[in-house]
Order: structure tokens, then C-alpha cells, then sequence
């Protein structure tokens, strides 16, 4: 359910922080944008939450919180089920994978496995309007980057992944 920019920049700090808390679970993320308000329009919260991660990505437990708010994606039926139950529904980030085939599905289950156990958090990537292919390519493409790199580009994605979610909160996306 959506509400207004206004009634969110009226909301108690706690309460703010809750709801940002649905766009990304890093907790400092959601503190010290809730403090920001109150905001303008939608631009201003967006710039803000840039600067506000910009800030906060530099502290690597700040990113894996993030990280943490996202599903693993798991086994190759859970995949199915998930990219089916998407395949018309708008809301969802990764409905590009409805019709995936099952070996793609079951290399991207492997794929994500191998980048957690290689990296430590899951494969993060902005799903919007990618097929299962794609999403497979990126994570090949990925996979043999060092640590640093990874978490500079989980971080990047993760900020993509929070300002779609920001929109949507305000029925905006």
C-alpha cells in the first residue's frame, strides 16, 4: 500500500525507519535517511538516499545487512515456482526468468551458490527487466572478480535495487 510523501515525511523517526527498512535493510541506510527528512519530492528523498549510501557503503557490515534483506536463490524448483509466480505480475524485480529454461535455471542456482561460497553474501543484481539468461551472464561475468570489486558492484546494485523500491513505496514504480 502506498502513501504520500508527505505522510511518510510526517511519520515518527521510528516509524520512517521501519518503512525504509522495506526498501533496504541496512539499518543505518534507514536511520540516517529517516533523520533527512523532511523532503521536498521524490527527486530530493532520492538524492538523499544516494548520499546517505554513499556514505554508509564504506562500512562492509552495512553492505551485508543489505545484502542480507535479499532471498538466496536457492534450488532449481524453488527458481521455477518463484519465476512463475512472477511471470505476470509487474511487482516483482525478477519476473524476466518466467520462461527460462530449466537448464539456465539450474545453472544460475549453481552459479549463485558458487558466488556465495566464493564470496560470502549472495549474488546481488538489479533483476528489473532481465531475462535468466542475462542474470546468468552477469553472474559468469562476475564470479571471477576479487572481493573488493564484488562488493563495490553488489553495492552499486544494491543501490539501484533500494531506489526502485523507494518509488514503489510511493506507488511511483
Amino acid at each position: 500500500m502506498s502513501f504520500t510523501l508527505s505522510e511518510f515525511n510526517n511519520l515518527s523517526q521510528e516509524d520512517a525507519t521501519a518503512k525504509l527498512l522495506t526498501c533496504c535493510t541496512s539499518s543505518n541506510w534507514a536511520q540516517k535517511l529517516a533523520s533527512a527528512r523532511p523532503f521536498a519530492d521524490i527527486d530530493a528523498m532520492l538524492a538523499a538516499s544516494d548520499t546517505v549510501w554513499n556514505d554508509v557503503q564504506a562500512s562492509e557490515a552495512n553492505l551485508i545487512e543489505a545484502f542480507d534483506g535479499h532471498p538466496q536463490i536457492g534450488n532449481v524448483d524453488s527458481l521455477k515456482e518463484k519465476y512463475r509466480n512472477t511471470q505476470d505480475s509487474a511487482a516483482h524485480e525478477q519476473s524476466g526468468a518466467a520462461e527460462a529454461e530449466d537448464q539456465v535455471l539450474e545453472a544460475l542456482a549453481q552459479g549463485n551458490q558458487d558466488y556465495l561460497d566464493k564470496f560470502g553474501f549472495i549474488f546481488i543484481v538489479f533483476a528489473t527487466g532481465k531475462s535468466a539468461q542475462q542474470m546468468l551472464d552477469l553472474l559468469l561475468a562476475r564470479l571471477p572478480n576479487d572481493r573488493t570489486t564484488e562488493l563495490a558492484n553488489a553495492s552499486a546494485e544494491q543501490n539501484k535495487i533500494t531506489r526502485l523500491r523507494i518509488q514503489k513505496l510511493f506507488g511511483l514504480a
